[in-house]
């Protein structure tokens, strides 16, 4: 068959697959033309480091971020927000959530919400669409997360996100320190806009990433379930950052909260076989899957697919990043070759924005990377 054959035919198959599943289906079609990367196994760009800023949460919410919008111009950001949510959220949903959204602030939790209606006021949007532009990076996000134990206990934490709008999220890529009491309470990776946490760090205490699980009606999902007072996957992220005490604590928080929409879970600790994929659908866990280095299986690797399945032919990164991982050993684990499994093709690919590595036990080692 042709490669033009191929296509029609891949694309064919998932036609109907992008109806029910908006954005996500378009990622994955994308990911179809991955082998035209220029990206070369295990000799990629590294990359340049994000701004980092300081976002107090002693301030009032609704004033915490206005360090941070100081810093980007008001009307490319109210552009970049606008073409995210014109690309991912269907014309009909965005009118007939106008009415919803515009009371939506009812039903959300503190400090999120007077974070997102601080941020609409600088930029002159409504709340309405501040809310949605969250939501629209729920379920919208293709990632490899990897949590990795070397032969000394140490504990390594990596993960790449991949979303579409490259051109325009690699400029609002930023990591944040959230300070208490002039202290660094957590550390994270996000978008100027977006309050949740995708990639993050408590220091002296876990590391965790969250990588999407896409199932079912989305849009539908996430609107019922917040109704219910659900957590978005990204807002317990960092919810859990500020509050859970160690590793123990924070996986059972992520593995009880009830959720907007189905994720993986990847938490790291500061001691041996502090490793874990959770795998969760909005009412709860699925799935645990702790590291076991005593039996051999020191690392493990989380994309957008239950572990105990295959990957579909089409987007398999989970492959390469086990050869990868196998051909570094366990005695070479460390982050700077944590960084390089990452960078192996596909598992780095063009939608990749950023990469980011990082240890709990070593906070001052996180480190992001935007990538090209």
């Amino acid at each position: 068959m042709s490669g033009a054959a191929a296509w029609g035919s891949r694309a064919g198959a998932l036609s109907g697959w992008r109806t029910a599943r908006g954005l996500p289906v378009f990622l994955g079609l994308l990911l179809l033309l991955r082998a035209g990367s220029p990206a070369s196994p295990g000799s990629p760009a590294t990359g340049q480091a994000p701004p980092r800023f300081n976002v107090s949460l002693d301030e009032a919410a609704t004033q915490r971020w206005l360090p941070v919008l100081r810093h980007f111009d008001p009307g490319f950001l109210r552009a970049a927000l606008a073409t995210v949510i014109r690309e991912t959220v269907p014309s009909w949903v965005h009118e007939a959530l106008k009415p919803l959204t515009a009371k939506m602030d009812k039903f959300l939790p503190q400090p999120f919400e007077g974070e997102i209606r601080g941020i609409c006021d600088v930029l002159n949007i409504t709340v309405g669409d501040g809310i949605l532009i969250n939501l629209a990076y729920e379920f919208s996000a293709f990632c490899t997360s990897i949590i990795a134990q070397d032969t000394s206990g140490n504990i390594y934490h990596g993960r790449n996100l991949d979303y579409a709008f490259g051109n325009l999220l690699r400029k609002l890529t930023i990591d944040v320190q959230y300070k208490k009491n002039g202290q660094i309470a957590y550390t994270g990776t996000t978008f100027v806009g977006y309050i949740g946490l995708w990639t993050g760090q408590s220091p002296k205490k876990f590391t965790i990433s969250g990588d999407e699980r896409a199932k079912g009606f989305w849009w539908e999902n996430a609107v019922a379930a917040l109704l219910r007072k659900y957590c978005p996957v990204s807002w317990l992220l960092r919810n859990t950052l500020e509050e859970a005490e160690n590793f123990e604590a924070a996986v059972i928080k992520l593995a009880k909260t009830p959720i907007v929409a189905d994720v993986y879970y990847i938490v790291g600790g500061v001691s041996p076989k502090e490793g874990v994929v959770i795998t969760r659908n909005r009412g709860g866990v699925v799935d645990i899957w702790p590291l076991d280095p005593t039996n051999g299986e020191w690392f493990r690797v989380e994309t957008n697919y239950d572990h105990w399945k295959p990957t579909p032919p089409w987007d398999d990164r989970r492959t390469p990043a086990i050869k990868a991982l196998n051909t570094t050993g366990q005695e070479n684990i460390n982050l700077d070759t944590l960084f390089k499994v990452l960078s192996v093709f596909p598992v780095l690919n063009n939608l990749t924005i950023y990469t980011t590595v990082m240890s709990a036990a070593n906070p001052d080692k996180y480190m992001t990377r935007i990538r090209n």
